[in-house]
């Protein structure tokens, strides 16, 4: 059997992204009494899709309003969907954050709330805290993003500098009954880190959070020092009896779409090796990948071919240069700067959600040719490397993935498969 290592490798893809779409996996968890009167709010990338499949499920009456990233929205006609900026929050995220908290307002026991929650809230549902502005926390996210922090260490500083995320939307709902269904894009799969946890406990502090920003030398107004040495910065904790109403369930992970992937793998013929959520600079992830298909090549160690790796996970990019490029790019082009067009290899990149950072790219595939490719067309991979230009290398390539939005996310995908048999 002929195998086509592209069309193969976006078959994975796209059986991840499918394997952690809301159609598929949202109506098994809904409550089983669906009558009633249902508040839903929502949060993320997913947001607008997840709504769109309550409307569909739910018998009883159903209101609400969720925030998607630009281009994320969806087919509802019960839920109002607002669009707003990712992954620096815009002034509609400012706008409808107040909004949401305004309707979770004055809510009674009897009361049910819906919260729909997918990777991209944190951005997009942006409520500074007392004597902060939105310039402020703009300021400091961008900062972030270029620092290399992970996502954990973003969100801690995200919540401690909000009116809405770290428990207080839980508290808000208070004593409605909240439900939270919620899509992961984050290694782990910790609650208190999706979209900074605006319904579960926080136990992180501010303390930590002015720590964080310290061990990355970014510079913080007096304003935002004073807030987060003011007891009111405080996310709730977890024993707080606000959060007694409220429950939280995973309904996609990182780990199912790359289930779903292996399993489409074995059933073309090839053994999967699943390395699982990581993190870590994008380059330095790509170098150990690049290890890892060097000996499987060389010494059919730790599996032969033909095979695939496949891993999951989010990176973090230190920004050097001025290039072009998200996560995705910037580990194929350090993937194709360590192997230089090894035989056989191939290898895949892209971000669940159909955009690699805040390119029009979901990622891009490498190939045994890219790097000799690249050399005729004057491209020096360890320059553009250098440069941050991932999205420029691969698109002189031809070899960018483009999906548009998909309305979900579990992050990053990557998959490199190897045809060649071990040469000892």
């Amino acid at each position: 059997m002929t195998i086509n290592p592209q069309k193969l490798m976006r078959t994975l893809f796209t059986t991840a992204i499918s394997a952690s779409h809301p159609y598929h996996v949202l109506p098994q968890y809904l409550p089983k009494d669906r009558s009633g009167r249902l508040i839903v709010i929502g949060a993320g990338k997913a947001a607008a899709a997840m709504a769109e499949v309550v409307e569909l499920e739910w018998q009883g009456e159903v209101s609400g309003l969720v925030v998607t990233r630009y281009g994320h929205g969806a087919n509802c006609h019960k839920i109002e969907v607002v669009e707003a900026a990712h992954p620096i929050p815009d002034a509609a995220s400012h706008k409808v954050a107040k909004r949401v908290l305004q309707l979770v307002s004055d809510l009674q026991e009897s009361d049910r709330v819906m919260f729909l929650l997918s990777g991209g809230g944190s951005a997009l549902l942006a409520l500074p805290g007392d004597g902060i502005d939105l310039a402020d926390k703009q300021s400091i996210n961008k900062a972030l993003l270029k620092s290399g922090a992970t996502i954990a260490e973003m969100n801690c500083v995200r919540k401690h500098l909000s009116g809405i995320k770290g428990g207080r939307l839980a508290k808000a709902c208070w004593p409605a009954k909240v439900y939270t269904y919620a899509i992961s894009d984050v290694p782990g799969d910790e609650a208190t880190v999706i979209a900074s946890g605006p319904t579960v406990g926080d136990p992180t502090t501010s303390a930590q959070a002015l720590a964080i920003l310290a061990r990355y030398d970014i510079e913080i107004p007096e304003n935002v020092y004073a807030w987060l040495r003011d007891p009111r910065s405080e996310t709730i904790k977890p024993d707080d009896p606000a959060l007694a109403r409220s429950q939280f369930q995973l309904i996609a992970t990182p780990q199912q779409s790359l289930n779903a992937a292996a399993e489409k793998a074995r059933a073309a013929g090839f053994t999967p090796l699943i390395l699982g959520d990581l993190e870590g600079e994008s380059r330095e992830v790509a170098k150990v990948h690049a290890g890892i298909a060097r000996q499987i090549v060389l010494h059919g160690q730790p599996i032969k071919p033909p095979c695939i790796i496949l891993s999951g996970g989010e990176t973090t990019v230190t920004v050097r240069g001025n290039g072009r490029g998200g996560r995705n790019a910037e580990f194929l082009l350090s993937l194709t700067d360590c192997l230089k067009g090894l035989p056989g290899v191939y290898a895949l990149a892209g971000d669940t959600d159909g955009i690699d950072g805040s390119e029009d790219n979901a990622g891009a595939i490498m190939t045994p040719s890219s790097y000799a490719r690249g050399q005729d067309k004057k491209l020096n991979a360890s320059y553009e490397l250098d440069n941050n230009n991932g999205y420029g290398y691969f698109a002189a390539l031809d070899s960018l993935i483009v999906t548009g939005p998909t309305r979900t996310n579990v992050n990053d995908f990557r998959a490199i498969l190897i045809l060649e048999a071990p040469t000892k």
